[in-house]
């Protein structure tokens, strides 16, 4: 699949033309009737047909609107054949691990590793969760985060900035809409 990816980069596409119907129409009919249960488009969305042209619906994943088109039925007929797959030719959904062949296999595999490995799972959790931010941070890197690199002295935390989403916390708004206020007032005698 890759090579013809890289040799025919649009893809490819079905030419249906106008010509007679070919004469074993009930194999050609029993063949395709198998694709009917799962159209590529659903008869809710064709809005009319007056046996020349189909008007059906969309909702356009440019726009996100429902636009309309009309055009010829053959034209329609066109589209719809592609989604058909020539005889013989087997549908693959899935391939690799989730490959519903593969899957089961590999499902017993993974369920026994992490048996095994499952206590040591849950210790390693339990370990990480009763450390504080600034401990896990220190001991992963060496420093105190809450240490002036420059000074030596203490820091609190004032603001957070995040260079692709700017402040996501800021003690000053907080101070400002009252929320330790607040919180006192709950908390009373």
């Amino acid at each position: 699949m890759d090579t013809c990816f890289r040799k025919d980069p649009d893809g490819w596409v079905t030419n249906v033309q106008k010509g007679a119907i070919p004469a074993q129409a009930h194999s050609v009919a029993r063949y395709v009737a198998k694709y009917v249960v799962s159209p590529p488009i659903s008869v809710r969305r064709i809005d009319r047909y007056d046996g020349k042209r189909v008007t059906y619906h969309d909702r356009s994943h440019r726009t996100e609107r429902m636009e309309h088109e009309t055009v010829p039925v053959d034209t329609l007929i066109g589209r719809m054949v592609q989604h058909v797959l020539p005889k013989g030719f087997k549908r693959i959904r899935y391939y690799g691990v989730p490959a519903t062949k593969t899957f089961a296999k590999v499902k017993a595999v993974i369920q026994a590793a992490l048996a095994k490995v499952e206590e040591v799972i849950k210790g390693a959790v339990k370990i990480i969760a009763r450390l504080t931010y600034r401990q896990r941070y220190e001991q992963s890197t060496g420093r105190d985060p809450f240490r002036c690199p420059h000074c030596g002295a203490e820091m609190a935390v004032w603001r957070i900035w995040h260079p692709k989403y700017g402040v996501i916390y800021d003690e000053g708004e907080v101070i400002k809409h009252g929320t330790y206020a607040s919180t006192a007032q709950r908390a009373g005698p």
